[in-house]
């Protein structure tokens, strides 16, 4: 997404020029380009898929979307599976219109990972459960917390249900460093992504997040919280950004590249 303007074969040249050896993808550009066929395109490359975004939205209580929404997170698993990635992150959903029921909202979540997590587990994939700022609340994800994440995920094995760490998203919360240790302890991070926090945010809210170091955020403090607790799998850069979408794609993913290494290499590395 910090490059959605490039096609997927330019996305993947790009990428293997740049030495950049893992890639998250998105369903929806895999899905217009064919799925077996972008598999094939990242595999051919030498590249491996570290995440496929997303499933989820699993609060409705309309029975007929309810069923919806499994059988896509459904389809969403065998999409990531064929992509060779473990991981799938789940971005849960909102307030169902009309409701001011947060609880009930994540009592529907566990209820429908009940049903996608064994599902899961047969496919060789994860499910990543991906707490949102709390501005997203009402009406993209009722889970705002790594404690609520976990909380979640940990009434399913941790090698079915675990959790995507996100600066944009936790940075703020004083208590996620201790949930980051308490998520390394079960096992439960599946996934880590960076992206800054600039103010003001942008209207609309959700296309706002800063390039690496433009903000408020400590890169390499929030690395070292994630590698105490045991991760040590790839690292994403996740920019919602229409800035950075309105320049050449390849440009981004270069600079993009520099300011990892500028803001979230540990000093000396």
């Amino acid at each position: 997404m910090t490059v959605k303007q490039l096609p997927l074969p330019e996305l993947v040249d790009a990428c293997t020029g740049l030495g950049v050896r893992h890639v998250g993808l998105w369903r929806e550009p895999v899905r217009a380009y064919g799925v077996e066929d972008a598999a094939k395109l990242v595999r051919d490359a030498g590249l491996t898929v570290s995440t496929l975004c997303r499933g989820g939205f699993l609060t409705a209580t309309d029975p007929h979307a309810r069923v919806a929404a499994i059988d896509d997170n459904r389809a969403a698993i065998d999409e990531a599976a064929a992509l060779g990635t473990h991981v799938l992150v789940l971005v849960s959903g909102g307030l169902p219109p009309g409701s001011r029921d947060l609880a009930a909202a994540r009592e529907r979540i566990a209820d429908a990972l009940a049903e996608l997590a064994p599902y899961a587990a047969q496919r060789g994939v994860r499910l990543a459960i991906e707490p949102l700022h709390p501005m997203f609340a009402s009406d993209r994800c009722v889970v705002s917390t790594l404690a609520q994440a976990l909380d979640l995920a940990e009434r399913f094995p941790a090698d079915q249900v675990g959790v995507c760490v996100d600066t944009y998203h936790v940075w703020w919360d004083e208590r996620a460093p201790e949930q980051i240790a308490r998520a390394g302890c079960g096992g439960r991070i599946a996934t880590f992504q960076l992206a800054d926090w600039t103010t003001p945010l942008p209207e609309g809210v959700l296309n706002g997040r800063g390039q690496l170091g433009d903000g408020a955020v400590d890169m390499r403090e929030w690395r070292s919280y994630v590698e105490a607790a045991g991760y040590d799998g790839p690292i994403e850069v996740e920019l919602f950004n229409d800035g950075l979408w309105a320049r050449d794609g390849r440009e981004v993913l270069a600079e993009t590249v520099r300011r990892y290494a500028q803001h979230a290499v540990p000093h000396g590395a």
